[in-house]
């Protein structure tokens, strides 16, 4: 068996003394492994960087065997962000919710497309981390996943307008009018998730918290593991560069 097609290096682990053990994302395949022989040779190590846009070749005597990979590198994600620690955890956190969140050799093409989209985002402004971009894809990740959180009108009122609230319980958005007394056990909105804008530090704090609450309890602890390190970390990334902003806007 064998198949060629565009695909994300979402992790890689050693395999060997020079070896490499690669998870990818791809369009059709979904995500999928493969043994790259030599995969730490300095001629092949840019290559399979986390992060990086290839065009995989796989093969394999059967379909469930670990497969032969090789590659040809399409775009270097990573390398923009050597001196962008937030822009890598963004990278890091995205390409690992991937590989820990979605079932293997089960095809998600918008969601390629959408990391595809995402990731060149990432790389091309690397002094302005993209948090609302990724944010939004999350939310994107969530629906993908059977989790999508309803945010089109308030579950209490009907109403489309004046949503600053999500329901814990059901995901469904909810109006300042409808929240009632019920707002102290809401989570907080933010208005970019639906109007595309870049958002503000606080929103993209009420964003992560907003998304990780979901991530937690539909996608990893219905299999009884904990939201990735990777993610963790990034919230906090987030939270102190949020407030280092907020600091600065201040002083003026």
């Amino acid at each position: 068996m064998e198949w060629e097609e565009p695909a994300i290096v979402l992790r890689t682990t050693m395999y060997g003394e020079t070896g490499l053990l690669v998870y990818l994302l791809t369009q059709e395949q979904g995500v999928c492994r493969g043994l790259v022989k030599g995969g730490m040779s300095r001629r092949q190590r840019a290559t399979w960087q986390v992060g990086t846009l290839i065009v995989a070749r796989w093969r394999a005597r059967l379909p469930e065997q670990l497969g032969a990979l090789s590659g040809e590198v399409v775009r270097h994600c990573a390398a923009p962000l050597l001196y962008s620690a937030l822009g890598l955890g963004l990278l890091s956190s995205a390409c690992t919710l991937c590989a820990e969140a979605l079932p293997e050799k089960e095809a998600y093409p918008a969601l390629f497309t959408e990391m595809v989209r995402f990731l060149s985002v990432l790389s091309v402004s690397p002094e302005n981390p993209p948090i609302a971009d990724y944010a939004r894809w999350e939310c994107f990740l969530l629906k993908e996943l059977g989790y999508g959180l309803d945010l089109s009108r308030c579950a209490v009122t009907g109403h489309e307008n004046g949503l600053c609230y999500v329901s814990p319980r059901t995901g469904r958005a909810v109006s300042d009018e409808g929240a009632g007394e019920w707002r102290d056990r809401l989570l907080p909105l933010p208005s970019f998730l639906f109007d595309e804008t870049d958002g503000t530090p606080s929103g993209w704090q009420d964003a992560l918290t907003l998304t990780g609450y979901f991530l937690r309890r539909a996608v990893f602890a219905a299999h009884h593991r904990p939201l990735p390190a990777a993610r963790q970390r990034l919230a906090d990334m987030v939270r102190d560069y949020s407030g280092a902003i907020e600091k600065l806007d201040s002083s003026f």
